[in-house]
């Protein structure tokens, strides 16, 4: 989201830069340069420890030490409007400490998130975090029901990132061909391809969809395909099963590519969680036109919009009869598959698409530097 909103302001001629980290997301020990412009942004990385994603003893040190660098860097540029991230976490902090104007692009709401998971946060964390959004000119939000918990929110939903193909009616032949090891002994058919895309961790219900993999591992009509990574991809790896299989994370010049490759997505979010982040992997499904299965809380904000725009289905945590009944009707019939992701398509052209947002986001920033 950053990259693609900060590359379109540079076409735009906006004078860019980004100050970030010298890690890859799942790569802790990579080292990349301290500084280059890409495309017209000028990338400074800040050092940090090298721990990783693995243990939230070691992310957690990685937050501060690279906290503690980022900050330097914000309070020599203090003439600059800063737009402050929330991964790292109270990123917003910094930005009131380095007495630059700023709004904040708010993500994931921390500490509430590490609260909601079960992680104590101090009751400090909390004051500060209030204070920094009290003090931003603007605080972004991706969600409606985050703006409630928000002071002087915008909302604005992120996008599907990277090129977007055309909508076709199913994973191209080649593509799916690559699915020839899931079919089951004795079927000559392709399967229905059920696909989860990005971090599975712990705002993620994972239970659910390991009993509907269970549920439908003898059903050769059907299979899963599990992109990427996370702190729980491990629970579903030890299960052993048949018909599925797994895939690293897709670089971002072929994610469209990655999510266009099945024909249903599973999207997941802890219910505690609502109101506190938004599953951004939802806006990649909408933009390749496939339908969703919404795993959580019916009452959310994606489980509305699944339902009143008829572009897949909500399943509840812990029902994975439910989950399993909605995948066979689906394979059972692709027609109404189809349907369901070209009304997912257009509702994405319609109030989710990129060049929509970048639109708002040129607002947004003019606004808060007048």
């Amino acid at each position: 989201m950053v990259s693609e909103l900060a590359f379109h302001l540079a076409e735009k001629g906006w004078d860019v830069g980004v100050i970030t980290s010298r890690q890859l997301y799942d790569e802790p020990e990579a080292r990349l340069p301290r500084r280059e412009n890409v495309r017209g942004v000028t990338i400074i990385r800040a050092g940090s420890s090298n721990f990783g994603r693995h243990s939230l003893i070691g992310r957690a040190f990685d937050y501060l030490t690279f906290a503690l660098n980022a900050w330097w860097h914000m309070f020599a540029k203090r003439n600059t409007l800063f737009v402050a991230m929330t991964d790292p976490p109270l990123t917003s902090v910094l930005a009131a400490f380095s007495r630059t104007p700023y709004i904040n692009w708010v993500q994931d709401l921390f500490p509430d998130v590490a609260e909601a998971l079960g992680v104590r946060a101090p009751g400090f964390l909390r004051s500060l975090r209030d204070w920094s959004l009290r003090r931003a000119r603007l605080n972004v939000v991706i969600g409606e029901q985050m703006a409630s918990r928000v002071p002087r929110a915008v909302v604005q939903h992120n996008w599907g990132t990277g090129r977007h193909p055309e909508r076709s009616e199913g994973p191209p032949a080649e593509i799916r061909g690559s699915f020839a090891s899931l079919r089951m002994t004795g079927s000559t058919m392709d399967p229905f391809v059920v696909g989860y895309s990005g971090n599975l961790g712990r705002a993620h219900d994972v239970a659910t969809m390991i009993g509907a993999m269970r549920l439908l591992r003898d059903d050769p009509r059907i299979a899963f395909k599990i992109t990427g990574g996370g702190a729980r991809m491990h629970e579903v790896r030890r299960e052993n099963l048949p018909n599925v299989r797994f895939e690293p994370y897709a670089p971002i010049e072929r994610l469209s590519e990655s999510l266009a490759s099945v024909d249903v997505h599973l999207v997941s979010l802890n219910p505690r969680l609502e109101g506190l982040i938004v599953p951004s992997k939802f806006y990649g499904v909408l933009a390749v036109g496939r339908p969703v299965i919404y795993i959580g809380s019916c009452d959310g904000e994606l489980a509305r919009l699944v339902s009143e725009h008829r572009i897949g289905y909500v399943v509840e945590p812990g029902e994975a009869i439910s989950l399993a009944s909605v995948i066979r009707e689906l394979a059972a019939s692709p027609e109404h598959a189809r349907t369901m992701g070209e009304q997912a398509l257009a509702l994405y052209q319609e109030r989710f698409a990129a060049e929509l947002a970048f639109a708002n986001w040129e607002r947004i920033l003019r606004d808060a530097m007048m």
